[in-house]
């Protein structure tokens, strides 16, 4: 198994999602353990001292002038947890809980807030033995850290609040006594520590972009079958014209579909076809798709330096320098947010145009897809899912960073919001990968109608991929059954990583494009 060093090495979107799905182990070495109690004894140092810190003896927010005696500092850090704890809704999915833990974990171990080895190696504990705790997902605005859900994310190292544990939801009481271990005495600035950093927005960003990377080469398959199925030019994925107007995501996707439809017998079929120009959503894939990477790249971009940083307030320096900044606002992660939000939300806009342009039929694919339409409807209402979603999806994409509301009575009088826009991002994509589902259940049934014409190997084992779960339909049936058969094949991404193995694409461009 690879191992990950917290604190040493350098913290990607994949590895992440390694650390999460148990396929990387993630390590404490003596390196970070030296950092953290560098850290952790500065704070001692400090106390010694009886200055004033923020959260260290202060009130928190707008009670940052109150000053705790040191009889209280222990206390202090205990009541941050429980009085931060508001969050509402339905818990956050366990993946991105646990994204949580490794993300914050990572931060903690760069040695800068204070925290002691023993509430690491606990946080460490919950992640290697998936005992998850319950995050509500509503009540962060973005700064200041993502307050209240990290509060709940951590109410369990205490005792308190509740945990995901082999498959049922439990009181982190219970869990911590079946493994014969004790709540945690918090050491001042622990509690605050925990609870301010941008690990809500981050966790929700890294599995969004994971996502989003997996839909991104997707869109690119499914669109090579659809051009096929329409019998659309591959013209407009000349290198040449992209090269032309040269940015990285047009020419990357111009060059991946052009792969995969090189030597096409359909395309020959109609190499000197009467047709000028198909419609943008065909001809215009290059610039659509190629925008929606370049969104994504600035979303990586972003997450490489986010997931490498420390984001609580105050930062220790050293035993003789304590700053109290910003590093918790969580505008730098919001823009790039609400910026893929629009590329996800545009990549299913697009993809429900060629969904459209399918059930258009010709000479020899039938309107809606069926022989026999008029007693059967076909995959008419298909559209009218992927219509719905990709409208829902515009609505969605409002950006949540243009928004500020005051709190803690004005002290923290501009917030990100970014904890939304992290949301939304997971929202649009959960409807991006339905459309894609359903233009690739229409795509399938589409090629069906060109035999006997053949496409490229590699369309033709994506036909067939999606003819081992869903039959040719010959007739009106509870298409909503296939499509979900379909999305589960997308979800599962097997096909797409096979099909990716098997493009001879520049490496750089890979890398470039990859969640590594």
């Amino acid at each position: 198994m690879k191992v990950f060093r917290y604190g040493i090495d350098k913290l990607t979107i994949g590895a992440a999602i390694g650390i999460a799905e148990g396929k990387i182990k993630g390590e404490l070495n003596d390196v970070a353990k030296s950092n953290v109690l560098r850290g952790f004894s500065a704070i001692g140092e400090i106390l010694k001292r009886d200055e004033a810190v923020y959260g260290v003896n202060t009130g928190f927010g707008v009670l940052c002038r109150t000053v705790i005696s040191k009889e209280d500092t222990t206390r202090l850090q205990y009541n941050l947890l429980k009085s931060h704890a508001c969050g509402i809704g339905k818990p956050v999915e366990p993946m991105v809980a646990k994204l949580m833990m490794i993300i914050k974990v990572h931060s903690l171990t760069l040695g800068y807030s204070g925290v002691s080895l023993d509430t690491i190696e606990r946080i460490i504990w919950h992640i290697e033995n998936d005992v998850i705790p319950v995050v509500p997902e509503k009540g962060s605005v973005g700064a200041s850290g993502d307050l209240a859900p990290l509060a709940h994310l951590f109410l369990p190292l205490v005792g308190l609040g509740e945990v995901f544990y082999k498959g049922e939801r439990k009181q982190a009481l219970e869990v911590l006594k079946e493994h014969g271990l004790k709540p945690l005495r918090l050491h001042p600035k622990e509690g605050l520590a925990l609870i301010n950093g941008t690990q809500f927005i981050s966790a929700f960003a890294t599995f969004g972009a994971y996502r989003f990377a997996r839909y991104l080469d997707a869109a690119d398959i499914i669109s090579a079958v659809s051009i096929e199925a329409t019998k659309s030019s591959i013209k407009p994925f000349d290198y040449r014209l992209h090269d032309l107007r040269p940015y990285d995501g047009c020419r990357y996707v111009a060059n991946r579909v052009r792969l995969l439809l090189e030597d096409s017998e359909i395309v020959r079929s109609h190499a000197n076809c009467n047709k000028v120009q198909d419609p943008y959503s065909f001809r215009c894939i290059p610039q659509v798709h190629g925008a929606a990477r370049e969104a994504f790249l600035q979303l990586k971009r972003t997450l490489d330096v986010e997931l490498n940083s420390v984001t609580d307030n105050p930062v220790i320096i050293d035993k003789d320098t304590v700053i109290s900044g910003g590093n918790f606002h969580g505008e730098p992660v919001a823009l790039p947010l609400d910026y893929a939000t629009l590329a996800a939300s545009e990549l299913g806009n697009i993809s429900d145009r060629r969904v459209y342009l399918l059930l258009s039929g010709d000479d020899d694919v039938p309107k809606m897809l069926l022989r026999d339409v008029g007693i059967n409807s076909g995959f008419m209402i298909s559209q009218y899912l992927t219509a719905a979603l990709a409208s829902e999806n515009k609505s969605l994409s409002f950006p949540a960073s243009a928004d500020s509301i005051p709190t803690s009575l004005g002290q923290e009088d501009h917030v990100s919001m970014g904890s939304i826009a992290a949301r939304k991002f997971n929202a649009v994509l959960d409807n991006l990968s339905y459309i894609l589902a359903v233009e690739l259940l229409l795509s399938a049934q589409a090629l069906e109608f060109r035999r006997p014409l053949r496409s490229t190997p590699l369309v033709e084992y994506v036909h067939d991929v999606v003819r081992e779960r869903v039959s040719f339909a010959e007739e009106d049936r509870i298409f909503s059954e296939d499509i979900n058969k379909v999305h589960r094949l997308i979800e599962d991404g097997a096909f797409i990583e096979q099909v990716n193995n098997s493009l001879k694409v520049d490496n750089s461009f890979k890398e470039k494009f990859s969640v590594y």
